[in-house]
């Protein structure tokens, strides 16, 4: 199938509708018979697409918590050619029984399964279908697993584990996602604007959580996330990383399917770019303008542009419309509905029709066309900005999104009308040439006068302009050629390469790049250079910050393990002050064991006491909203809060508590013991305390310290085992010594 007849098919494919999929190859099959027969033939074997895992591209990985290879003890039954889907339904493979199928699409069939070891629980099996498990179709489920694996978010759908089936088929297990799209979910509970809105600044952090990682969804719509309730509380989650795209792995350019001429996505939440079907790459402002398409749907309960008409439209028409044509405006797009539509639209709201109008004009009207921006440089530059300034309405402050200046419709205008735009300049030209010359003698001698001091001023300005390009143009040379170094596996080279840029940007890929070298340097051993890869790291997070709470604990453990304390002081004091407006609870919680690798001041201890707060709310509940994972961790921080406090007993027992969930991460859990050995101590329980820190010493001795290049495999992050490290010398030096018998 060339790349034309792939275009048809895809957009067939979109149409559910029979009526309008005939009428759509009536058009583009035209006086081609075979090529309308082929294709329907095509069509009739695909099957409807699956909205849970729309492509089979969808990179699945085990969690980066446990690095050890997947190999599940069952296979699946069946002969290779005779197999269905109903035929796996009661088969085990590894730990997950199939229970029944949730959904189909082009590469593999999602099953709902339950796990039974080592925790019990529902999960979404994919296995990819007979004949689909190519090289190709591997190369890209390799390409983007350890991306997706990194990602750790509450919103969106975890990545919990994959393998390969006894006929060596992939499957890939990911979170169960119950809940129902965003935009049905607003409609059925009613939700007013800021409840929208709300809802909306949730996605945006996970697609930003996304990006940090470096992926690109590509395909964000309402079917692709789900929302639930939790504790009473709605949850969004994005799922469906099928077309996504990894920024930096050079393998997933490699084995991506987009070739020139064939667009992926949803039409209606397709940017510009995707349209194009030029050399322009898709980067992360084509997932701003799918957001501001949601935010438009969630406001209007339509999209900018419909999708039954861009695709009835046909292919370059279509084309056509989302490169080129504006628009209409939030307000003006509810403003021409009908008015049995705008009723209900308004009470889906809670609010009146009037209201709603007036609500939408304005601040919201321009936020939102700033997302849909055709130029992607005048869009928000990442989804973290177009959170804020939906944060900054929600606060009745001044938004960033502003009108288009008369500068830029003139520049529109002119655009659209060059013809016209040509002739009269060219009149204006004429006219202004014969005012020129007839006052050229006249000024001649004054400007003579003149140009001697202008000429000084120019070539100072530009000799100052000329340093600063240099300088920027030389830095992002030396940044692209690390990069290209550094996926060529050249790491000494594309180090010593970035050690000569001057200015760092604010961009997701340089603190990618800056990240991955302080691991590697960490994976050698060698922590000081790691320090300083991690200290620029922080500093571009500190300028365009969203859920870089991975990259804060990598900086704060080794900033205490090299015993750079004074730099670790000023560090967690702007963090607790960075993160004080929080209201999510894993933040917090991250933030309590950033600060208190040591004793902190009375002052930090006191700011802390809010964030153990949002923590401890989120445990409340029987069933706390976070899972086991999750629920330790906390647990965890808490007791080290409590131990800090000097309240030993409360130590202990939410060191027991973070025994009890099912989720063994052992380098927390030696973390944990320590912890409870120290407040034993404190309790005078002196022989108990001995006892725990000794088992938790030959634990982190038997861990891949201080050499972590010749470890195999090992449990939890690197920064969580150097955190255990900081733990044991403190539990050392206060325990080793002691006679004292238990009390």
């Amino acid at each position: 199938m060339n790349a034309a007849e792939q275009e048809i098919f895809d957009a067939a494919l979109a149409i559910q509708d029979a009526g309008r999929r005939r009428d759509l190859l009536d058009r583009a099959c035209a006086g081609n018979p075979p090529l309308r027969a082929r294709l329907e033939e095509l069509l009739s074997a695909a099957g409807p697409a699956d909205h849970f895992f729309s492509d089979c591209a969808t990179a699945l990985a085990r969690s980066i918590h446990d690095f050890t290879p997947v190999t599940p003890a069952a296979t699946a039954p069946g002969g290779a050619g005779a197999e269905t889907h109903e035929d796996l339904i009661g088969s085990t493979i590894g730990p997950y029984k199939l229970s029944q199928v949730i959904g189909e699409g082009g590469c593999g069939v999602v099953y709902l399964a339950e796990q039974a070891a080592p925790v019990r629980r529902r999960v979404a099996l994919k296995i990819i279908k007979l004949g689909m498990d190519t090289k190709s179709v591997i190369a890209r489920f390799e390409a983007e697993q350890q991306a997706l694996a990194m990602m750790d978010h509450p919103n969106i759908a975890k990545v919990l584990d994959a393998g390969a089936t006894g006929n060596g088929r992939p499957f890939f297990v990911m979170e169960l996602v119950p809940g129902i799209r965003i935009t049905e979910f607003c409609d059925q509970n009613n939700f007013d604007t800021r409840q929208r809105l709300e809802l909306f600044i949730q996605v945006c952090h996970a697609i930003q959580h996304a990006h940090q990682k470096g992926i690109i969804h590509r395909d964000i719509k309402p079917s692709n996330i789900l929302v639930s309730l939790h504790d009473g509380r709605p949850v969004p989650k994005v799922i469906d990383f099928g077309i996504a795209k990894a920024m930096e792995d050079k393998r997933a350019e490699q084995t991506r399917f987009t070739a020139h001429g064939l667009f992926i996505g949803t039409p209606a939440y397709m940017s510009p770019e995707q349209a194009q079907l030029s050399r322009l790459d898709v980067d992360t402002r084509s997932d701003v303008y799918s957001l501001g398409v949601l935010l438009y749907a969630l406001l209007t309960g339509r999209t900018p542009f419909d999708q039954n008409e861009l695709l009835a439209a046909g292919l370059d028409e279509m084309w056509r419309k989302l490169r080129d044509q504006e628009p209409p405006r939030p307000s003006a797009m509810i403003n021409s509905l009908p008015p049995a539509e705008l009723d209900l639209l308004a009470r889906h709201h809670h609010e009146e029709p009037g209201r709603l109008r007036s609500e939408l004009r304005g601040d919201l009207d321009w936020i939102v066309m700033k997302a849909l921006e055709k130029d992607r440089g005048r869009r928000f530059e990442t989804a973290n900005a177009l959170a804020q300034d939906v944060q900054r309405y929600l606060d009745n402050e001044p938004v960033m999104a502003r009108p288009p200046s008369r500068l830029y419709r003139l520049q529109k205008l002119v655009r659209r009308n060059q013809a016209v735009f040509a002739a009269g300049t060219l009149a204006v030209l004429a006219l202004a040439a014969s005012t020129v010359v007839s006052s050229w003698l006249f000024l001649r001698e004054r400007e003579a006068r003149q140009q001697v001091i202008r000429d000084e001023q120019i070539r100072t300005r530009l000799q100052q302009e000329t340093e600063q390009l240099r300088v920027v143009t030389g830095d992002n040379q030396k940044f692209l050629k690390a990069a290209e170094l550094f996926r060529r596996g050249q790491f000494e080279a594309a180090d010593a390469l970035l050690n000569e840029v001057q200015t760092p940007k604010v961009t997701p890929e340089y603190a990618t790049m800056y990240r991955s070298l302080g691991d590697w340097h960490i994976l050698n051993s060698r922590w000081q250079a790691a320090l300083n890869r991690f200290f620029v790291l922080y500093e571009i997070n500190e300028s365009e910050r969203i859920d870089a709470s991975l990259d804060d604990q990598r900086y704060s453990v080794l900033l205490v393990d090299q015993g750079r304390l004074t730099e670790y002081e000023r560090f967690r004091a702007s963090l607790a002050a960075r993160d004080a407006g929080t209201g999510d609870p894993a933040v917090a919680e991250r933030v309590i064991r950033d600060c208190l690798l040591t004793p902190p001041s009375e002052e930090l201890m006191h700011e802390l006491e809010k964030f153990a707060t949002r923590v401890q709310n989120s445990l409340q509940a029987t069933k706390p909203a976070v899972g086991a994972n999750l629920a330790a961790y906390y647990s965890y921080s808490l007791a080290l809060m409590a131990y800090r406090q000097a309240d030993y007993s409360s130590a202990t027992n939410w060191c027991a508590r973070a025994g009890n969930y099912d989720h063994a991460v052992q380098s927390r859990d030696v973390s944990v013991q320590l912890i409870q050995a120290m407040a034993h101590a404190k309790l005078g329980q002196t022989k108990t305390a001995q006892a725990e820190l000794a088992a938790a010493r030959q634990i982190i001795n038997d861990a891949p310290f201080p050499d972590l290049s010749k470890a195999k495999s090992w449990q939890g992050y690197w920064f969580d085992w150097v955190c255990a490290r900081i733990h044991l010398r403190e539990a050392a030096a206060l325990i080793e010594g002691l006679d004292e018998p238990n009390r």
